[in-house]
């Protein structure tokens, strides 16, 4: 099986999440995730009878056995000073981040 994620793919996609690697740490992650999609293969390769549904994990999820939603609460942070002094750029007590360039994936 040849691998999924060419050099050239795994270049865009570093591209496109704004990381850098070097060229070590590239190669070794570009084959974990070649690694990663074999074992999904593999697991797609199970024979699973049709009347099986769906499921993120191995225990049916019941309205019976799930846990109720916990409230929402808002908690104030001690010292927001201190995470603001950690970012690069502020306005008015607000993070500036970045734009994003967006491409359309071919």
């Amino acid at each position: 099986m040849t691998d999924e994620i060419t050099p050239e793919l795994f270049e865009h996609l570093v591209d496109l999440a704004a990381f850098a690697f070097y060229p070590t740490e590239a190669e070794y992650l570009r084959k974990e995730l070649n690694n990663q999609l074999k074992a999904i293969h593999l697991l797609e390769a199970v024979p699973l009878d049709s009347n099986i549904p769906p499921a993120s994990h191995g225990v049916p999820y019941t309205a019976q056995i799930r846990s109720g939603l916990r409230e929402d609460t808002w908690e104030p942070c001690d010292n927001p000073d201190e995470i603001l002094a950690q970012a690069p750029q502020i306005e008015d007590r607000y993070i500036i981040v970045p734009d994003i360039p967006h491409t359309e994936l071919e």
